[in-house]
């Protein structure tokens, strides 16, 4: 009799049914991927393998696999919310110290925990490359990304680059003067940069730029350095700066070991350096005086205040005082048989090694890897027109079957009442 079949039958739409509603279910849920049933027949065998005459005795789930198509991309305004446009998954570690293994998401609806760190809904801390300095450490195991939420520590200023053009039709002071920074008429040009003491505290560094006397091989420009209206101690004097019959700087370009005293705004006074001035870029051509190059580190104590994070998804923070820095690059893994991936539930899949090969982590772009988009997020591909279609299917695969043994039972009922 085909009871076996029908009720194979039956477990079979049942279990489509089942694929099919938990579609239905994630269809607004973020990274979801849609899963389908896959049935094979089955068939009684002998010693001597399945008769050609022999029908079939049912059907059988063989799997329930995930489909990792690319899910529509929806813009959030959430710089933290990232979408992967194209392969990869975002790697994560678990929040448990018992668990080792990194998870993997198309999830990328992260925030920042008390600590800074980027995690999803539960907890799970975002893996990438850190940056030393502002420079990302490609060739390093990637890590937790974690922001510094505290207040950021001042670094005094060390290294200034200073480039200007002195007007080389100026005309020669004479008697060379004694610079007086409130007195225009002892100096040609002038500028300044902002730097930084040991305590945060703002300067202004003055540069006074003095004409020599041209000769047949060039003119010699002076400068003095003043630090909020006050001469630097050292080196003390004016410097030269040597400038050859092109407008080139040939020599002087570079001062070092700049010394000055910090009075803080509570009348307390500190000794400081700064390391390297560099006026190299410098020109003297017959154009006015002006800025061509300025560039000085150090900084003021900051919190952050906001984050960027581009296609390439490198993550910078900009914090209060103005200062910007790469604090990393998220890390994107993809896998030779993304099917061989194991659903974990909450958006997360591990890697099962003997079907996947293993996981290929690199930076976004790299590689067959996609692109980050940051303030969207990447929707469930769960399209609900063909759900809703393949759950009428389903529905008529059960009433078919359920009416197989329904016919079964009659045939039976009319042996048995035979006399």
């Amino acid at each position: 009799m085909g009871f076996q079949q029908g009720l194979s039958g039956l477990a079979a739409a049942s279990k489509q049914l089942e694929v099919v509603g938990n579609n239905v279910a994630n269809a607004s849920t973020n990274g979801f991927k849609r899963s389908r049933s896959e049935f094979a027949d089955m068939y009684g065998s002998s010693l001597y393998g399945v008769s050609n005459a022999q029908a079939g005795i049912g059907v059988r789930t063989a799997e329930v696999s995930q489909l990792f198509d690319q899910g529509n991309i929806n813009s959030t305004g959430n710089n933290l919310d990232l979408a992967i446009s194209g392969k990869g998954f975002f790697v994560l570690k678990s929040p448990s110290a018992a668990s080792s293994q990194d998870a993997y998401s198309r999830n990328g609806a992260f925030q920042v925990d008390a600590n800074g760190y980027l995690v999803n809904g539960d907890g799970y801390k975002l893996q990438g490359y850190a940056a030393q300095n502002g420079v990302i450490q490609y060739t390093a195991t990637p890590v937790d990304l974690q922001f510094q939420t505290s207040l950021i520590s001042p670094t005094a200023t060390s290294n200034v680059d200073l480039g200007v053009n002195l007007n080389s039709s100026a005309m020669v002071i004479s008697p060379t003067p004694t610079v007086n920074p409130t007195d225009t008429s002892t100096y040609n040009s002038a500028t300044s940069v902002k730097v930084y003491d040991s305590l945060g505290n703002t300067h202004d560094l003055s540069f006074y730029f003095v004409k020599g006397t041209p000769t047949a091989t060039g003119t010699d420009w002076t400068v003095n350095l003043y630090v909020d209206g006050t001469a630097v101690t050292s080196p003390a004097g004016p410097q030269t700066l040597s400038f050859d019959t092109n407008g080139v700087l040939t020599s002087g370009g570079v001062l070092s070991n700049i010394q000055y005293t910090a009075t803080t705004p509570n009348g307390s006074t500190t000794p400081m350096t700064i390391a390297t001035v560099d006026l190299s870029k410098s020109t003297q051509f017959n154009s006015s005086f002006g800025v061509n190059s300025l560039s000085a580190d150090g900084n003021a104590p900051g919190t952050l205040t906001s984050t960027n994070i581009n296609n390439q998804g490198i993550i910078e923070a900009t914090y209060s005082n103005g200062k910007t820095v790469a604090i990393g690059q998220v890390a994107l893994a993809n896998f030779t048989n993304v099917q061989g991936l194991q659903s974990m539930g909450g958006n997360l899949w591990k890697d099962v090694a003997s079907s996947t090969g293993g996981a290929k982590v690199g930076a976004p772009m790299s590689a067959d890897l996609g692109e980050i988009q940051s303030q969207a997020l990447e929707q469930s591909n769960v399209d609900l027109n063909s759900e809703l279609v393949d759950m009428i299917v389903a529905q008529r695969f059960y009433q078919a079957n359920a009416q197989s043994i329904k016919t079964e039972d009659t045939i039976l009922q009319t042996l048995i009442n035979l006399r």
